[in-house]
């Protein structure tokens, strides 16, 4: 298998190989310190966090020194979005950075006079960027081949994923929020509405622009402008999403807000699919004879075309630089399905297991459950990430990985921190994460006297939340490298 051959030409270069195969994993830090620098030891008490709650370390990026920090590192902690560093990474590894997701389109008819005499067939390949722009191009190159009506059904064949029942609340209860949204074999628009606000005062209304088209659904183009403080625009907007025949709302909007956009998820998402794609042929123009429904495309059934997806290097930026759950999670089922042809959630932690042990030993083998970090169930240390982090710093990945991950102070997710602090914007490429009672970094910082360190800092608690301050203060530690403190 090409993605096979690729990983091949990706391993380790020969020192960094002889030092793993030496001593795995657990050499590369020493017994956690017994004691903190001061700075970080004091944003820690104002935080409230307690010392065992915590796992910090700094070590060179190319593991040719001791580490300047190792705080309870081989301490198995929840990582949430973090654990999209071993996804992304591996993704790149297995699959290569030019990878390139497919989505075949099928005829299953001749065309006469712009009808398609017969159906159209769409098959999901994984394909995490198929959002409403590369839907309505797919579209626009069916509509390129002469037809204008399908005869028979818009046919949708999701069978590469295999995945157990789910519902869009069972992790936190919040079935409408975006990050919630399950992987798919054809995801579409990541299963979410855009609702897109705009204030026309001379109307005395804000007009509300739903994107997609979802066919069978009622929405609503208008609501009253409001007078006051933006404040809590969504609240007052009280919108009423349970039907999923119809998006309505019952209050008002403040013209002080401004143009708004609110993306959400669909109240019935095993339909959304459906809706999606026959909402758009039809707002394209196009005409259908029958219905939009799953189902396998016919055995034998040649390829009319498809369509790929951007390459792998810049689908993990949107993965890493915005924590994108739903993205991660359809890298994390197409390693199986590139393997053995079907996706699914076993086989891919399967693979991913293999490949931990085959590139850093069996110690500290991660607990891997989705491959987003989406999840009560993972675990990670700080040692064996920043065995992860060393090695792709080695390693012929290392530009794309560090691309794809947000810069402190500028971008992505991490484009608030360290606002107040120079020595922290734009010094340090690092992978958030959050969840309630999880607050997580790591990635690279760049020091004061040119050398890169690896930083990993995880908090397991109620009071996780504040453990912001506490990264800014070791971001900057870090980056005073030249005396540094003992």
């Amino acid at each position: 298998m090409p993605a096979l051959i690729y990983r091949s030409a990706r391993r380790l270069g020969r020192r960094a190989l002889v030092l793993l195969a030496a001593c795995a994993l657990p050499c590369l830090l020493p017994a956690a310190a017994t004691s903190l620098p001061t700075e970080i030891d004091a944003a820690l008490t104002r935080s409230r966090l307690p010392r065992d709650a915590v796992t910090l370390l700094v070590a060179d990026a190319q593991g040719r020194t001791p580490p300047r920090l190792a705080w309870r590192p081989q301490a198995p902690m929840n990582p949430a979005s973090v654990m999209k560093l071993i996804t992304t990474y591996a993704g790149l590894d297995l699959l290569g950075p030019a990878y390139a997701w497919k989505t075949p389109v099928y005829l299953g008819g001749p065309v006469h006079d712009g009808v398609l005499e017969g159906s159209l067939y769409l098959q999901g390949q994984g394909d995490p960027t198929l959002v409403m722009e590369r839907l309505w191009l797919l579209l626009r190159r069916v509509q390129g081949l002469g037809i204008r009506r399908i005869q028979g059904d818009i046919v949708l064949d999701r069978s590469a994923f295999v995945l157990p029942d789910t519902r869009p609340s069972d992790f936190d209860g919040e079935p409408l929020k975006p990050y919630n949204a399950a992987p798919d074999a054809l995801l579409i628009n990541y299963r979410s509405v855009v609702m897109t606000l705009v204030p026309d005062a001379a109307a005395g209304v804000a007009r509300i622009n739903h994107e997609p088209p979802l066919a069978g659904v009622q929405t609503q183009s208008t609501v009253p402008l409001l007078a006051g403080d933006c404040g809590d625009w969504r609240g007052g907007l009280k919108g009423q999403f349970a039907d999923p025949a119809r998006i309505a709302f019952a209050g008002g909007y403040p013209l002080s807000c401004g143009e708004k956009v609110w993306p959400l998820a669909y109240s019935d998402p095993a339909s959304y699919s459906r809706r999606a794609v026959e909402g758009l042929w039809k707002e394209m123009g196009g005409q259908l004879g029958g219905s939009t429904r799953e189902g396998p495309v016919p055995a034998g059934l040649p390829v009319a075309f498809s369509v790929a997806s951007p390459p792998l290097a810049e689908v993990i930026r949107d993965i890493n630089k915005y924590s994108n759950n739903v993205m991660a999670q359809q890298l994390f089922l197409t390693l199986s399905l590139q393997r053995n042809g079907v996706g699914t959630p076993e086989a891919s932690r399967e693979i991913l297991r293999q490949w931990w042990v085959r590139r850093f030993g069996e110690a500290d083998l991660p607990a891997i459950d989705n491959g987003s970090g989406l999840s009560r169930d993972s675990r990670l240390s700080a040692q064996a990430l920043a065995g992860l982090l060393q090695a792709a710093w080695e390693g012929g990945t290392m530009p794309e990985l560090l691309a794809s991950l947000p810069i402190s102070g500028v971008d992505g997710t991490l484009r608030r921190l360290g606002q107040e602090r120079a020595s922290v914007v734009g010094a340090a490429h690092l992978k958030t994460g959050s969840l309630n009672d999880v607050a997580a970094v790591a990635g690279f910082v760049n020091g004061a006297s040119g050398r890169r360190y690896v930083l990993v800092a995880i908090a397991n608690h109620p009071n996780a939340s504040a453990f912001r301050p506490v990264i800014e203060s070791l971001i900057d530690w870090t980056t005073r490298d030249l005396n540094p403190k003992p």
